[in-house]
């Protein structure tokens, strides 16, 4: 699916990143070809280095300051259980209440993550998943750590399920059994191909307490467009995955999802969340980045880059929307930018 250096380069999340976080949480230390060509060591075993934070700098950035090599990550202690429970209920609404009255109880399961009904239907076309039949919405929830814990964590997960009207609760009894469970949520975003020619995957990120009234208003967008979306994704952390569904074959339909595809992160946007979450910004999502972002934001951005690439040979074109050669004046009406001097700067 991605590859370890795609995954310092979008600092990925994944599954897990509710309790275990991110890409950048886990990396000490890379091995950077620079534009230039130099091989940089950055960071190494240890924690934590004296200086700038430059790998947290490089993770996320999209490989536009040089190519990552080599990682190194620190060890996880494996937990000594590990139990996941699959919940049916009737619709996302209910399913992202409970995600919330699971999070406020105080549980930080290892995972959860959520399908609608169109995700669902993808699943079991695919891989034969044998979820909730007539689910409008399933949880996958992960439970990990010391044994006794994940006993009292599962009994308060179920109750609070039961409270936002959960259906069926299945409780995974050994591996099989959870491989099977997580078979239908991985196979998600290839399974909707048996159900659309052509679809869109897009990431964006919203506070987890919004969840119910996000997914009601991309459920409009669809309807106004004229299109379908299937919703994946990290319920946990409010990370987005909907999967705009079209047939590129009919005219104007691509237009139609791209434009609903667009609304969905004005509407993260106007949430107080993120266009992007760990599938990174590229250049599908770089004119949504002065929505997100102030001029000197992007200034600031760009002088650190040209600190890295003066020449702009690293993934060119991305992330930016509009790139300009370094040590050209930044984008303001009167005075000099602070930091404009920096950008002739170079760090190795």
């Amino acid at each position: 699916m991605c590859s370890i250096g795609g995954n310092v380069a979008e600092n990925s999340g994944g599954a897990h990143c509710l309790k275990y976080g991110f890409t950048t949480n886990h990396v000490t230390g890379v091995t950077l070809v620079t534009a230039r060509g130099d091989i940089v060591e950055i960071g190494g075993d240890a924690p934590e280095y004296p200086g700038y934070d430059l790998l947290g700098v490089l993770c996320g950035s999209e490989g536009t300051l040089g190519i990552v090599t080599e990682v190194t990550v620190r060890l996880t202690r494996l937990p000594e259980a590990v139990e996941t429970l699959l919940i049916g209920f009737e619709s996302t609404d209910a399913a992202g209440e409970a995600v919330s009255d699971i999070i406020s109880a105080g549980i930080m399961p290892a995972a959860i993550e959520m399908m609608d009904a169109l995700a669902i239907e993808a699943a079991e076309k695919a891989v034969a998943c044998n979820y909730p039949e007539g689910a409008g919405a399933v949880l996958v929830v992960e439970l990990d750590g010391p044994a006794i814990d994940v006993d009292l964590e599962r009994e308060t997960v179920i109750a609070r399920a039961k409270d936002h009207g959960a259906g069926e609760i299945r409780v995974a009894v050994d591996n099989v059994e959870r491989g099977l469970i997580w078979k239908g949520r991985k196979s998600a975003f290839a399974a909707v191909g048996r159900i659309s020619p052509d679809y869109i995957v897009q990431d964006g990120v919203i506070p987890r307490s919004r969840l119910g009234p996000v997914l009601a208003s991309i459920s409009t967008i669809a309807e106004e467009c004229g299109v379908r979306v299937a919703n994946v994704f990290h319920a946990g952390d409010g990370n987005l995955h909907p999967l705009v569904l079209f047939d590129g074959s009919v005219e104007g339909q691509t237009e139609l999802a791209e434009t609903a595809s667009g609304r969905i992160l004005d509407l993260c946007l106007s949430e107080g969340g993120s266009i992007t979450g760990e599938h990174g910004v590229g250049s599908d999502k770089a004119k949504f980045m002065p929505r997100m972002f102030t001029n000197d934001d992007l200034d600031t951005m760009q002088i650190l880059r040209c600190a890295f690439d003066p020449n702009h040979l690293s993934n060119p074109g991305k992330v930016f929307p509009t790139p300009r050669l370094c040590g050209e004046p930044p984008r303001r009406t009167s005075g000099e930018h602070p930091l404009q001097a920096a950008g002739k700067a170079e760090l190795f």
